[in-house]
């Protein structure tokens, strides 16, 4: 039996610039977080006693004869990716919701590498996990999905990524002091819209806009590095919510499937209750809302927007972990 388990993550600035439609011409940078809210994978060789091989628990359960049976995409793809051909059984859990803006399919497709690894017997690098975590998303599964979700869950942390022009990419640890990270945690709040949505389609028309929306990506690209030097320097940190505030009324134009009237509702009433800043997290369209503001203002803007799910959260430094590991002794 193996359990790993992988962190979801928030993203603050540069999403959309590790996308290879844009970094290969461009470079690309994300500054994000990953957080204490994760995915787990359970996962063993079914014993074969059952009328099916192989049994996954997801939203649905299947119990099916062969991998390409499978309705589960990353695991089918998974599975033919890493050449197991014994039967297995595999149970998914997870703190939050998929399709939210957390980057949850990506956790889960890192989760599930990793856990078909150890299986194995085989230990894989955070830098190796993360290639083939995207290489299966971008390449298999052909989503339309970035770079930087994949790179957050495998390594976690605070970082800075950077891509090259030549699909590599660095990832660096923010340096930041403990009080002041502290301070900017201490700033942000999440909240869940009530509906999700399907990224990959809003991804699409996002990079359908690169080629008219040049400027627009290359300031959000620009925000990155004045986030950090918001983050590393002595400054107001509230400048921080001005950035994100910035940023989100220039990511909701590119596309008119990335914000709402009931998204724009929601972060409309948030300013009013005094927020500073703040953004839909991934693709757009729903999920969570990030929003930073004044810790002595959180009770009033959660009680302005009781109606939406507060979800109290820490970061997390380790990314994706192998828990728990029985090797297999036949």
């Amino acid at each position: 039996m193996i359990i790993t388990r992988t962190p979801f993550r928030i993203s603050f600035f540069g999403g959309g610039t590790d996308y290879p439609a844009w970094f290969k011409e461009h470079g690309g940078t994300v500054l994000a977080t990953t957080i204490d809210k994760y995915c787990s994978i359970s996962l063993r060789y079914l014993p074969p006693f059952f009328e099916y091989s192989s049994r996954i628990v997801w939203s649905l359960t299947e119990c099916v004869k062969e991998i390409n049976d499978i309705k589960h995409p990353s695991v089918r793809e998974c599975l033919k990716y890493m050449g197991i051909n014994k039967g297995v059984e595999v149970h998914y859990d997870a703190d939050l919701p998929a399709r939210t803006g957390l980057g949850s399919s990506s956790s889960f497709t890192v989760s599930f590498l990793h856990s078909l690894y150890a299986i194995k017997g085989t230990i894989i690098s955070k830098m190796q996990l993360a290639k083939e975590a995207i290489h299966v998303e971008q390449n298999l599964l052909k989503e339309n999905v970035g770079c930087q979700d994949q790179i957050l869950a495998s390594f976690g942390g605070l970082n800075l990524v950077e891509f090259k022009t030549e699909n590599e990419f660095s990832i660096s640890p923010l340096i930041i002091t403990p009080e002041r990270k502290k301070l900017f945690h201490d700033h942000l709040l999440l909240l869940f819209t009530g509906f999700s949505r399907t990224a990959s389609e809003i991804a699409g028309d996002v990079i359908k806009s690169m080629p008219a929306k040049k400027r627009e990506f290359g300031a959000m690209q620009q925000m990155v590095q004045e986030g950090i030097n918001i983050l590393n320097g002595a400054s107001d940190i509230n400048d921080f919510g001005k950035l994100l505030h910035e940023s989100w009324q220039i990511k909701r134009s590119l596309t008119n499937r990335i914000s709402n009237p009931v998204i724009d509702r929601i972060y409309e009433r948030a300013l009013a209750a005094g927020a500073t800043g703040g953004k839909i997290l991934g693709a757009g369209g729903g999920g969570f809302l990030l929003i930073f503001a004044r810790p002595e203002l959180h009770e009033k803007i959660k009680t302005d927007l009781k109606d939406y799910l507060h979800i109290p959260f820490e970061f997390e430094n380790l990314g994706s972990q192998v828990i728990f590991y029985t090797p297999e002794t036949h």
